[in-house]
């Protein structure tokens, strides 16, 4: 009997920290055992070439055009090894449902000069946007997403960049958040960065 009882205690025990290492803490209080991973963003110079920044015309001819780029996501398990038995489900797969775009001053805090991002008046407007992108343990997606919209172009502080005549050019750093739920609906996130730089071009 005193031997089953140990047994039946080690079982509570494992079932226990099987749960507890199951759930995903990380950053949101997810519950999730799924991880969303931002591999890289990637944008395109001003000639339309695959760069790891984004060179952003704001204003081609007299049209105005929004800014796409490419993130390469993936899932992976949060805590594999008590999952090594099962492997993964049909459960751990993420669908991304949303993004957030935020854009930032690339100052230095140490700077006397520096202050915090002013929208609308330092940077672009931040602004979310709709997708569903399913996403399985292990495998890698790429994803194309607007990154600037066609309106940002038309407000300050982008809309001084038109008559700079191509000298002014202004630098930021975009945060974009991914927002996703795995099969059993508890929410994921995932961050990336991405360096902006905004001017008017020539044209070819």
């Amino acid at each position: 009997m005193k031997r089953t009882k140990n047994i039946l205690g080690i079982t509570v025990i494992f079932m226990v920290s099987f749960f507890l290492l199951s759930c995903n803490r990380v950053e949101t209080d997810s519950q999730s055992n799924s991880q969303l991973i931002v591999l890289g963003i990637e944008g395109k110079d001003f000639e339309g070439g695959a760069a790891d920044y984004l060179q952003s015309d704001v204003i081609v001819g007299t049209t105005i055009f929004a800014d796409v780029a490419t993130a390469s996501l993936t899932v992976k398990l949060l805590n594999p090894a008590p999952l090594s038995l099962l492997g993964a489900s049909q459960y751990n797969a993420i669908t991304v449902r949303r993004y957030v775009v935020t854009y930032l001053l690339l100052s230095d805090p140490d700077n006397p000069d520096y202050r915090t991002s002013v929208p609308g008046v330092d940077t672009p407007y931040s602004f979310e946007a709709s997708m569903s992108i399913l996403i399985d343990v292990g495998a890698t997606v790429d994803i194309s997403f607007i990154i600037v919209r066609e309106v940002a172009k038309a407000e300050p502080p982008l809309l001084a960049l038109y008559d700079s005549g191509g000298e002014g050019v202004l630098e930021v750093k975009a945060r974009v958040d991914f927002y996703g739920q795995d099969m059993a609906e508890n929410w994921v996130e995932a961050t990336g960065w991405l360096t902006i730089f905004f001017a008017n071009y020539a044209d070819k």
